[in-house]
């Protein structure tokens, strides 16, 4: 069969976007530990501009369903950010024309369109080069990260877990940002995104014994201070929800305020509160407004400590305050969705 170009990967068609809401989403958003939520309308919600009131509705499909069973739409992007973004999906859709088989052209145009907010149309073209190169662990590595986006805790593991599989013994390798950071340098690789991953699907999922065990792999990959910060905040609350405090106590050892991190200061100024050398209050201080990926990040790391600390109702506000943000795709406010979900708010 021919591959289909890349327009029309780019471009699904009703006909196809809904099919892929039944097969990747099952219609419905999945809760703590993969139980079904309640089944929602297929009936879209509207939006329309408030300056034209008398314009008609025009329909807004969801990408997913939170674990709360609230639809989650895609944020506008800012202007000059929408811009470039387009454009280099652009030039990924190009690279795919001129090499429709090819490997690393499948891998950026999934990842141009999941930087896009397109995340169910980013799911079928790592499904495609899945398909194509079943040994290939990247596309179930990408694929399982964008199941977990769209809440797809059940698929996300599977995926991560199988990639693992065809990673074991292999050398790793540097994994080349799409977003890149102000210094332009990559600080993760392939496996140790893949364990972090993992971890986090098995965290979120209340699987605090397999997370525990991803995110010691991870962490034997991590070899720069930005994956140890990142890594070592997962395993820490992880460790703390197992009530393994000793070990936990062991995974600080090597975090202080001087590493030099390029991209994970939120991760690092988290683990400094764990050790008791920040004060909440200073934490939260650095983590932006309510509604940005800052306060997702660091407003989870901090209500967590609350809830270990005996909190539980400043924890609770926390969390609630995270969802409310609106910034569904980052990890701290699935992990904020997950407790709460627990909770059955």
């Amino acid at each position: 069969m021919d591959i289909p170009t890349t327009r029309r990967f780019a471009t699904i068609s009703l006909a196809a976007c809904l099919a892929l809401v039944a097969l990747s989403l099952g219609c419905r958003s999945f809760g703590w530990g993969g139980s079904p939520a309640p089944v929602h309308p297929e009936t879209p919600t509207t939006a329309v501009a408030p300056d034209a009131p008398e314009a008609p509705f025009e329909p807004v499909v969801p990408e997913a369903f939170s674990l709360l069973g609230e639809p989650l739409v895609p944020a506008p992007l800012p202007p000059e950010v929408r811009a470039d973004r387009l454009g280099k999906l652009a030039e990924a859709e190009a690279q795919l024309d001129e090499s429709p088989e090819d490997a690393d052209a499948l891998i950026w145009l999934g990842r141009r369109l999941g930087y896009m907010g397109r995340y169910r149309e980013a799911v079928a073209v790592f499904t495609r080069g899945a398909a194509l190169y079943p040994k290939d662990a990247r596309f179930l590595r990408h694929r399982g990260h964008r199941f977990l986006t769209l809440r797809r805790l059940d698929l996300a593991e599977r995926d991560l877990a199988r990639a693992a599989e065809l990673v074991r013994g292999q050398p790793d390798r540097v994994e080349p940002d799409g977003l890149p950071n102000a210094l332009g340098t990559p600080t993760s690789t392939l496996q140790s995104n893949i364990w972090y991953h993992l971890g986090l699907a098995r965290y979120v999922q209340g699987d605090f014994e397999g997370a525990l065990e991803a995110y010691r792999e991870c962490l034997a990959v991590s070899t720069n201070t930005d994956m140890l910060v990142a890594t070592s905040h997962w395993l820490w609350m992880t460790l703390d929800r197992l009530g393994r405090t000793d070990e936990a106590a062991r995974v600080l050892r090597p975090i202080h305020a001087g590493l030099e991190v390029i991209e994970n200061r939120d991760y690092q100024r988290l683990l400094l509160l764990y050790r008791g050398d920040l004060s909440a209050d200073q934490v939260m201080a650095d983590a932006g407004p309510p509604g940005s990926i800052g306060f997702a990040t660091i407003g989870y790391g901090v209500a967590n400590w609350l809830r270990s600390n005996g909190r539980e109702a400043e924890a609770t506000a926390l969390f609630e305050r995270i969802v409310a943000g609106g910034q569904w795709a980052s990890f701290g406010h699935l992990a904020a969705e997950a407790e709460l979900a627990r909770k059955g708010r």
